[in-house]
């Protein structure tokens, strides 16, 4: 379970950080920017709550 929510925090992070090089290059538009920023941030912040929950 830990190994598929570091894959699903990894993704997010990649689309949240990959797409903004793209548009600073040209090769993506601002809307479809906006729409992979939010994709990635809910994967992000979906994910990495539970990989950072202690266990007692």
């Amino acid at each position: 379970m830990k190994i598929i929510l570091s894959i699903i925090a990894a993704i997010g992070l990649g689309l949240t950080v990959i797409p903004a090089f793209l548009v600073f290059s040209g090769l993506m538009t601002l809307d479809s920017y906006k729409n992979l920023m939010v994709m990635g941030m809910l994967c992000w912040f979906v994910s990495v709550p539970f990989l950072l929950k202690k266990k007692p």
